[in-house]
């Protein structure tokens, strides 16, 4: 028989439900024990030592150790290309604030945006940009970076700009077109894809109205005062040279994914592109960053300072203790802990996937259903359980995906019911996760804990809420009979 067997011998729900409770008893451990820094190396152990339970399962009911180490590696493979857009955006971030991009991005955001309805403006302006680009990652890494500055010269709580950042670039990335996972949630079901988005509106133009209202509710709190925000300009002026022209980078760089440039090589071109004005606007920076050695001529300080940059970030010595925390940031190395925390995630995924416990689990879920809420119910819960275990938000939308399609029909629903689901609880979700690798990624470029932000991404937190109520009441729930004739768009879709 073939490794790729899932397995030979009958699992049991106990056998499979072993890993999982192992690994929340360490996490929960980790948690206790490390608080929020227990994303620096307690839950990598956490998972990699569930990684293992898991192969002893596979071991038990007579899988090879080779068979289960290659789903281990196919897991880990899933996460490859967010690893590489993860350390391109080490890069972006130690170069933009190296070039004055990030400060000029601050300079001037603290002169536009108004203290009291900042949390409510950042989540706008990011959803309006995620619609238009259709990636929650490059919004997060390019105006999130810019907002977090803003909300520090504020005074405003990072957790909040943070849980407001998210909420907004899952908004937009949710409804575009040119989302990777509004067009996989279309693709896995078998629905039109703008069928998929006009019905999503049911839930997430309440969910994202909410979001809006909770955050200007909040406020801005006691923020800075106008001589702080005057003096805070004064520094950044004295420490690089702000100018409109910094602001280029930025647009360069959202001009290529909005033509649907890939993320990983736009990250990139534009991580040079602020290396390139660095030398060009802040070359006194770049000579200090690079240390002013005696020993180089000026074109090999220029070099090594933004070469710094590029894999060690930036770091501030003004003497302002606020504004060196505030820049002190950025470059590849500083993403290695993520990447740690993905790969051991995406390792105990795979070992899941390979055994087939995760198959086992989502199947014992579905034979528990009973009626079309539950259904919706089941679809959400087996979401965020799959973006717990398989730590990826594809393959949280993909596997309930394919799950779940016969079964809605068999209840007399539609399949935009499904799709509208999976993007729900499965995308939104995967932010709320701290080694998942949207959570991951969020918690590394934001520079706040998942668990910090997480109760403050509002939007993320209520459309699952939302699709489950609506599905209780029996509200916005398309009937079978409702679907048109396939499409043209829909038969692509089928093949998928």
């Amino acid at each position: 028989m073939s490794d790729q067997t899932p397995h030979y011998r009958p699992l049991t729900t106990g056998l499979a439900l072993t890993p999982v409770v192992f690994l929340t008893v360490l996490l929960a451990a980790s948690v206790y024990l490390f608080g929020s820094d227990s994303s620096y190396g307690a839950n990598q152990i956490a998972l990699l030592l569930a990684a293992c339970v898991a192969a002893l399962v596979g071991k038990r009911i007579g899988l090879t150790w080779h068979a289960t180490q290659e789903g281990i590696i196919h897991g880990i493979s899933v996460g490859l290309g967010p690893t590489l857009i993860l350390l391109s955006v080490g890069m972006l971030i130690g170069t933009w604030i190296l070039s004055g991009t990030v400060p000029a991005m601050i300079y001037y955001g603290v002169e536009i945006l108004n203290p009291s309805v900042f949390y409510a403006a950042s989540a706008a302006i990011c959803a309006i940009v995620a619609v238009s680009i259709g990636s929650s990652w490059t919004v997060a890494g390019t105006l999130g970076i810019g907002l977090m500055g803003i909300a520090g010269s504020f005074g405003l709580s990072p957790a909040i700009t943070a849980g407001a950042i998210v909420s907004g670039a899952y908004f937009g990335d949710k409804l575009s077109p040119m989302s990777d996972t509004t067009n996989l949630a279309a693709a896995a079901t078998g629905v039109d894809l703008f069928d998929h988005i006009r019905h999503m509106l049911w839930t997430t133009v309440p969910g994202f109205t909410l979001a809006l209202l909770g955050f200007l509710l909040i406020g801005g709190g006691e923020a800075a005062t106008p001589e702080e925000i005057a003096a805070l300009q004064t520094s950044l002026s004295q420490e690089f040279d702000i100018g409109w022209h910094l602001l280029l980078p930025l647009i360069l760089m959202l001009g290529l994914i909005y033509k649907r440039f890939p993320a990983f090589p736009s990250i990139v071109i534009s991580a040079l592109v602020g290396a390139v004005f660095a030398v060009l606007f802040q070359p006194q920076a770049v000579r200090e960053l690079a240390g002013n050695s005696a020993e180089l001529n000026q074109a090999a300080l220029l070099l090594q300072g933004v070469w710094i940059s590029l894999f060690d970030g930036y770091v501030a010595n003004s003497g302002n203790r606020f504004l060196d925390d505030l820049l002190s940031k950025g470059g590849m190395s500083s993403m290695l802990n993520t990447v740690w925390l993905i790969i051991c995630a995406l390792a105990f995924g795979g070992a899941l996937e390979r055994t087939g416990i995760l198959d086992h689990l989502l199947r014992k879920i579905l034979q528990r259903v009973h009626s079309a809420a539950g259904l919706v119910g089941a679809t959400v819960g087996t979401c965020v359980a799959t973006n717990v275990l398989a730590a990826d938000q594809f393959i949280s939308v993909a596997l309930p995906g394919r799950m779940f399609r016969d079964e809605y029909a068999r209840r007399g629903l539609s399949r935009l019911n499904l799709s509208r689901t999976l993007e729900d609880s499965a995308t939104l979700t995967s932010a709320l996760i701290p080694w998942n690798t949207c959570g991951a990624y969020m918690s590394a470029t934001l520079g706040v804990a998942t668990l910090s932000y997480a109760p403050f991404a509002f939007f993320n937190l209520l459309c699952p809420l939302l699709a489950i109520g609506y599905a209780f009441f029996h509200f916005a729930q398309k009937p079978l009979e409702a679907d048109a004739a396939p499409t043209a768009s829909q038969a692509a879709g089928q093949g998928a």
